[in-house]
């Protein structure tokens, strides 16, 4: 939180959130989500995007877990090739959808076996839903010899030991929950049960998350909440995802996009641009960790962390 000399410093000054990023002596810290590709040339776009990224040495990189654990083997074989073959330290989703208890420890232990240390615990989209939403949308309905939640799911990835545990947090309440402060309930409860850090859902109301911030820290909550950015060009598919997943799109994004349907570089440049002024504002609030939904590309998120200061490492 800025001191209110800072924060006078910041009104007069005759430079934007942008480009002060630059000028910013707090580093940032990056880290990057991946999704496993379900074709031989989504394996070369994926890839692509993993090298691109790789030198500006992310705090970690996350890779998906498809709705019902649709892509339990492709998400595997991803999380070990890039320890096989990267310098990046790769953090694996797990859900518990859909699956037996036995399942899911068999999953942890094999994450282990090949060397991961580092588990995103997510309760996990049921399918079902819309292909255009990525299956998601469905009724959810815990398997009796299942893991009903995240929570559960993080007790039992600390049970077995040697694992950082994400989870997930959501800044304008969970689609599922009755109120923020229940959802603050559950982010104790998962914290209780072994998580270090949580991720936020993306956002584009920047007082929103500020104000979860607020309220979580006053409920005693002191571990990392980082950021999570999406720079999306695609705002068709931008407001199928918002809805499934309870993000507010302001009515200043959609004019943004108005009228562009046919016009790709342009709304790729209107993404980049919220995603930096979105951070290099977070920045001033005292962030210094933000985690990018890349969707497998690197060209918006590359731009956006030249923004905020982060540069390649020397090999």
């Amino acid at each position: 939180m800025a001191t209110l000399a800072e924060a006078r410093a910041l009104l007069l000054s005759p430079l934007g959130p942008v480009a002060r990023a630059g000028q910013n002596d707090n580093p940032v810290r990056v880290s990057f989500e991946f999704f496993p590709p379900k074709s031989d040339e989504a394996e070369v776009t994926l890839w692509q995007a993993v090298r691109r990224l790789e030198p500006l040495n992310p705090a970690f990189v996350s890779v998906t877990y498809g709705a019902g654990g649709s892509t339990r083997e492709r998400t595997h074989r991803t999380v070990q090739r890039m320890i096989a073959e990267t310098s990046l330290r790769p953090a694996a989703h797990l859900t518990c959808v859909e699956a037996s208890r036995a399942e899911v420890d068999e999953v942890i232990e094999s994450y282990k076996a090949i060397g991961v240390d580092h588990i995103v615990a997510l309760r996990g989209d049921p399918p079902g839903g819309h292909e255009s939403a990525g299956g998601i949308g469905g009724a959810y309905q815990p398997r009796a010899d299942g893991y009903a939640n995240a929570t559960e799911l993080s007790q039992a990835i600390s049970a077995v030991g040697g694992f950082d545990i994400t989870v997930g947090a959501y800044p304008e309440k969970h689609p599922e929950s009755p109120s923020i402060d229940h959802d603050i309930d559950v982010l104790k409860a998962k914290i209780d049960a072994g998580a270090t850090r949580a991720v936020s859902q993306f956002f584009f109301d920047i007082d929103a998350f500020l104000r979860f911030r607020d309220r979580i820290r006053a409920a005693g909550i002191t571990i990392p909440l980082i950021p999570g950015i999406m720079p999306v060009s695609n705002f068709a598919a931008l407001q199928r995802m918002s809805a499934s997943c309870g993000t507010a799109v302001p009515a200043w994004l959609a004019t943004h996009f108005d009228g562009l349907d046919d016009d790709p570089e342009t709304r790729k440049l209107l993404a980049a641009s919220v995603a930096a002024e979105t951070c290099a504002r977070l920045q001033e609030e005292g962030f210094a960790d933000f985690h990018f939904y890349t969707l497998n590309r690197a060209d918006l998120v590359y731009a956006i962390c030249r923004v905020l200061g982060v540069r390649e490492t020397a090999k």
